[in-house]
């Protein structure tokens, strides 16, 4: 499974287009995409009113996701209604859950077919909707995992914590990549993931979840299949494609980067984030992750996200990255109040220190936002122009 969401922003560029005056370049081999889901998208643009705002079709799909995450998380906050067998999601969510993660798929794939039909594609565009999507892969996989729930029939929390990490490496491998090379190579495994997913929601709703828990063959079960297929496409698609890409590059004399530090500097920041949760995971007095798994998950995901939007601003501008993020200081307080037993209520700490990461990286977006919109005289939300006066 792939989470990274690019697909609005390749679509500006249509499949494959690459040159030196296009102000984004996007790379789209994908088959499925190609073939499928272009054309779909080529379609479904055709009825949207030519007066809407391309962002606010990237804003829609995004919330979409958050929906359906805040759906399964007031039926199923701790993952545990699917595991324990016990019916608590009505089939009613997963119809809805599937047709929204659909929805929201096909806005992330007319987005920027939208913003080239009216004329209106802007840097800020592209910062909008990778910058949506690098927090969606947490709305993605929590999601998800409510199909298959914790505890022994399920997906152990822990597990999940480094499955979603993976995912989260996985996507920041793309833009790692456009900051070395200038070309945002889709991977091939987000159409695949996004319309499985779908299809699996509506499933469940149909067959319900304990289908999920029947093993497929001898004592292979889907939750196994599932991590399995999450790790393998990572390590054995996404990254060794990723490698190929910056050798290609390199080899062609077209490296942004010549020093190996320049090179790999956009991944200090979300090394040291996965160090410093890990460590708060592990050494945690209460075992936080068993209590308060969702709550985890949204900080470390926000957290990355924060860490992503600065290094595609970096990208869109040509400037450096930022080698350590500002929250990673005091997360290692926090991570060492918590560890330390200085603070005994140590789900009251990931609470607040969780709210401080949403509020700040909600700032940042909001402030890149404006900045942007000021600089090129647009709105964000509107296809209208500002007054002069």
């Amino acid at each position: 499974m792939e989470t990274t969401k690019n697909r609005g922003a390749a679509a500006d560029t249509e499949i494959s287009t690459h040159s030196s005056d296009q102000l984004y370049s996007a790379v789209d081999s994908n088959p499925l995409s190609i073939y499928i889901m272009h054309p779909f998208w080529n379609f479904v643009v055709k009825f949207l009113p030519t007066w809407l705002a391309p962002n606010l079709i990237t804003f829609t799909g995004f919330m979409l996701l958050v929906f359906n995450f805040l759906m399964l998380a007031f039926f199923d906050f701790d993952f545990t209604a699917s595991a324990a067998m016990q019916e608590h999601v009505p089939s009613w969510v997963w119809v809805a859950a599937g047709i929204f993660n659909f929805l929201a798929y096909t806005l992330d794939g007319v987005d920027g077919k939208q913003a080239r039909r009216t004329n209106s594609s802007t840097p800020l565009g592209e910062l909008f909707d990778h910058g949506l999507d690098s927090w969606a892969c947490l709305f993605f996989v929590a999601t998800v995992y409510s199909i298959f729930g914790r505890g022994e029939s399920g997906v152990d929390v822990a597990t999940l914590y480094y499955i979603l990490w993976v995912v989260l490496f996985s996507f920041i491998l793309s833009h790692w990549e456009k900051y070395n090379t200038g070309i945002l190579f889709l991977p091939w495994g987000y159409d695949i993931s996004q319309v499985t997913v779908s299809v699996v929601f509506l499933v469940t709703a149909v067959v319900g979840v304990e289908t999920w828990y029947q093993p497929i063959v001898w004592h292979v079960l889907y939750k196994d299949l599932f991590t399995f297929l999450i790790i393998v496409c990572s390590f054995t698609i996404t990254l060794p494609m990723s490698l190929y890409n910056i050798l290609k590059a390199h080899r062609s004399n077209t490296l942004k980067h010549s020093s190996l530090y320049e090179a790999f500097l956009p991944f200090l920041s979300p090394v040291l984030l996965f160090i410093l949760s890990t460590i708060w995971v592990v050494y945690s007095p209460s075992n936080i992750l068993e209590l308060q798994p969702r709550i985890f998950y949204i900080m470390v995901g926000t957290a990355f996200a924060n860490v992503t939007c600065k290094l595609i601003v970096c990208q869109m501008s040509n400037t450096r990255c930022q080698a350590l993020n500002c929250l990673l200081l005091p997360m290692s307080a926090v991570v060492l109040l918590a560890v330390t037993r200085v603070v005994t209520n140590e789900t009251l700490l990931l609470y607040l220190w969780t709210a401080v990461v949403i509020l700040a990286h909600i700032h940042f977006g909001i402030s890149v936002v404006q900045q942007l919109s000021s600089h090129f005289k647009i709105f964000a939300f509107s296809l209208k122009k500002p007054s002069s006066d």
